[in-house]
């Protein structure tokens, strides 16, 4: 079977030779996988690898049968491990298979069978037949899986529904005037002229450039996470560096623009502006001196609350001081850039009430996490609600300071005016990850759900997503309000997406579950004397992963990298959902990044079903001893400066070496990444799904975006993208969605979650979308923001583009 060849072409022996060291290096790498516990092939593997290359090197025929043996071993071991999935396929056969392809070319197969070129190059018979056929049964295998669906989970929400009624939620049905385009916050549209049927024939109406660009003193975060309001014939839109602008609703032209010249800091955590809110007065004799009958709230990164005229952008003179109200007055530990509100406001009929966030991870003495309302007409502090000490809601007197590092509300509330309810959506005591010296009140409303009487900010119930939360799992986002039909008759519910996929669907009166929650033992062992809760609350709806990730999730463009995730995956601890951080470093999953982050889901109140955008990425978390941090060299994140009242240096984003000061330790957290970038784990990363919140049931599952943004070579491969963002619903039956990583927006079939349409932004879209008609036209608008997102690196941009149908 092997006979030597007197003269070799050099193409083999340098070929050879490389496959040989190639083979060595996985061989060791694969034999520290075994001693961890993993698999066995990467050591056979590599181990192959080596006698092919030799047998190269010494001109013998055999190595193309060993190599035959690897190809054909490698089909058996992929298919075993993960049967059919294409993309789990790829990188464990891609090196091996171009391997082969380059052993059966004429410098390599030629020199081996044929050095004087007599019989000319034959792959197909010969030492080179065993291996055409095992690339052959490759190919077929590869082919097979290409035609497999293994992650999409097909169905249809329920169509069936009562009638719409008129301006829903008290907003016109033209009108966008919330967030969530009202209180309720479900991000619903009752508009239909937009159907599954001509949603393709959508066009750009119009596109706005704001100006407004990442200058070089800019946080590494920041962020365009806009969602418009519109109102009457003007649409109102915020930028980045909290400048607010007014645009005709029709054509895009620009009104007015407000800067509100904010103190800029580089030691920001976010810069960003979700959005702003709205106040209608009705006539003048509302509002002290006739002023300001319909104003904007504007939240600034220098931690003020701006009252502006909706007509002309001028401050209203007479709310706070010159239009105004500090939120730094009564606030502990005020240094700049450590608290001021990225999102905007609710408004209700007499007030308007504003949260803060909080930088993550820098210390344990830090600003507060009160909720304040304000008299919507003057700025006079009406109530404040400080989850650190819960029953003072009597405004704060001069001269005193509210708890400081209590739990605070980064997100958007949502309110029921009727009920007389605010609902907030809490997160954590910074820092995240260490949980010692918490108090009673902050273990009870981290991470949770809590309503307050509007009238007086009196804590009526409180619902915990999280116990003793260790993982940075806030409460993201904000909830829907929607009545739900039940077999006991009609419930006004409010649903809570979470970052951990869970879906909470309670009784809004009172806090109690409608679907299911049951508390489930979870794992154990964080670093003393940190300690970790025996049980968490699971709900009966969900979106979380349907199983644990395994070493053979493992993922990687190679067999290379794939094989490095592996050791890192055998290398840190990872008991599942809930593995507390640790010095040898855990595997978060799902991450802090959230099943369903800040965008929240959208719900149809009348279909009473809800539209969501889940993503699946791991990451990592690591105390680091701050004497071993000390010793390393590493720079921590944020520093200050002896006798300092500012922060200095740089808070870029929340990942890094995080120096949660106060603590024994700093803390590492980064996404799951192999060396070489690619995620560890295994794709899909990011879906669409449907829900039907009368059954409690996901209807549907489907993959969501491409790789055409985020690879190399512009390859538009299906793989389902992570998408930061929300979605939207229309009355029509279409879902609008632009947040995946790659720059699209797109159109969705909301009965069956298919893609109808889709259309190139010019910037990454980590934004939520919204929808309105048009008083000029009575066209229906669909508006979505293309700014990009710095802490993921999509393209920036400052474009607020608006579609509509022909006219």
């Amino acid at each position: 079977m092997a006979r030597p060849i007197t003269r070799p072409g050099w193409p083999l022996v340098v070929f050879g030779g490389l496959i040989a060291l190639v083979g060595l290096a996985v061989a060791g790498a694969g034999g520290w996988l075994i001693l961890k516990g993993g698999s066995w092939y990467y050591l056979l593997a590599g181990l192959g690898f080596a006698a092919t290359g030799f047998l190269l090197v010494a001109r013998q025929t055999a190595g193309l049968w060993v190599y035959a043996a690897i190809v054909l071993g490698t089909l058996a071991w992929a298919v075993w491990e993960i049967g059919f999935d294409w993309w789990q396929l790829a990188p464990r056969g891609d090196i091996v298979f171009l391997v082969g392809i380059l052993l059966l070319t004429p410098w390599i197969l030629g020199g081996l069978t044929d050095p004087d070129r007599r019989l000319g190059w034959a792959p197909w018979r010969g030492a080179g037949l065993p291996l055409t056929l095992a690339l052959l049964a490759a190919t077929v295998v590869g082919a097979v899986a290409l035609t497999r669906e293994y992650h999409d989970r097909h169905g249809e929400l329920p169509t069936a529904a009562g009638p719409r009624p008129a301006d829903y939620a008290g907003v016109p049905d033209g009108d966008w005037r919330g967030y969530g385009r009202s209180n309720f916050g479900d991000r619903y549209s009752p508009l239909a002229q937009i159907t599954p049927d001509n949603v393709k024939n959508l066009k750009v109406a119009w596109t706005y450039h704001t100006g407004d660009k990442k200058g070089p003193n800019d946080p590494k975060e920041t962020t365009y996470e806009l969602t418009p309001l519109k109102i009457g014939d003007t649409v109102y839109i915020c930028t980045p560096h909290d400048w607010a602008i007014a645009l005709d609703a029709e054509t895009g032209r620009e009104k007015w623009k407000y800067d509100p010249k904010i103190d800029q800091k580089i030691n920001l955590q976010h810069l960003t502006c979700r959005g702003v809110s709205y106040h209608d007065a009705g006539d003048r004799a509302a509002s002290p001196d006739g002023e300001c009958p319909q104003r904007i709230f504007l939240p600034t990164a220098d931690a003020r609350l701006i009252a502006l005229d909706a007509k002309t952008g001028q401050p209203c003179a007479g709310f706070g001081q010159n239009g105004a109200v500090d939120l730094w007055t009564g606030m502990p530990e005020a240094r700049s850039g450590m608290y001021y509100s990225t999102s905007p406001p609710v408004v209700t009929r007499n007030l308007v009430i504003i949260a803060g966030e909080v930088t993550d991870n820098f210390s344990t003495s830090e600003p507060s996490g009160v909720i304040r309302a304000y008299d919507v007409n003057t700025g006079r502090l009406m109530w404040n609600w400080d989850p650190g000490n819960p029953d003072a809601t009597d405004p704060l007197p001069a001269g005193q300071f509210y708890t400081k590092n209590s739990p605070n509300s980064w997100i958007v509330s949502s309110a029921d005016e009727e009920l007389g309810l605010i609902y907030i959506p809490l997160g954590n005591q910074t820092p995240d990850q260490w949980g010692v010296g918490r108090s009673e009140n902050t273990e009870k409303f981290s991470a949770s759900i809590v309503a307050l009487e509007i009238a007086t900010g009196k804590l009526r119930w409180v619902f915990q997503t999280v116990h003793h939360d260790l993982w940075d799992m806030d409460v993201p986002s904000q909830p829907s309000l929607l009545d739900l039909d039940r077999p006991e008759g009609k419930v006004p519910a409010l649903v809570q997406s979470t970052k951990r996929g869970d879906i909470y669907v309670l009784d809004r009166r009172t806090g109690k579950p409608i679907i299911p929650v049951e508390e489930r033992p979870v794992p154990a062992g964080a670093v003393a004397p940190d300690f970790t809760s025996p049980t968490q609350p699971f709900s009966a709806l969900t979106l979380g992963p349907e199983r644990n990730i395994e070493e053979r999730d493992m993922w990687g463009a190679t067999m290379f990298d794939q094989l490095a995730c592996r050791i890192k995956f055998r290398s840190l601890r990872y008991d599942g959902m809930f593995t507390p951080p640790s010095l040898q470093g855990s595997i978060v999953f799902p991450g802090n990044f959230g099943v369903i982050d800040w965008g929240g889901v959208a719900v149809d109140p009348v279909r009473q079903v809800a539209f969501a955008n889940p993503d699946y990425m791991a990451f990592l978390s690591r105390l680091i001893p701050r004497e071993k941090l000390a010793e390393q060299g590493k720079r921590e994140n944020v520093q200050t400066p002896a006798g300092g009242s500012d922060v200095a240096g740089s808070k870029a984003d929340e990942s890094g070496a995080n120096p949660m000061h106060g603590t024994p330790y700093a803390v590492e957290l980064n996404p799951f990444l192999s060396p070489v970038g690619f995620p560890c784990q295994a794709p899909p990363w990011g879906y669409v799904a449907g829900l039907d919140l009368r059954s409690g049931k996901v209807t549907y599952k489907l993959k969501n975006g491409t790789v055409r943004d985020l690879s190399p070579i512009p390859l538009p491969f299906k793989m389902g993208v992570p998408s930061l963002g929300g979605p939207i619903v229309t009355a029509g039956g279409v879902a609008f969605l632009t947040s995946t990583l790659d720059y699209y927006v797109r159109a969705y079939d909301l009965t069956t979650g298919r893609t109808l349409w889709q259309d190139r932004l010019p910037a990454g879209g980590q934004a939520t979308p919204m929808s309105y008609r048009s008083p000029a036209s009575g066209r229906q608008f669909v508006v979505v923001v293309a700014g990009g997102h710095g802490s993921l690196g999509t393209k920036t941009g400052d474009s607020v583009i608006a579609y509509a149908l022909p006219q």
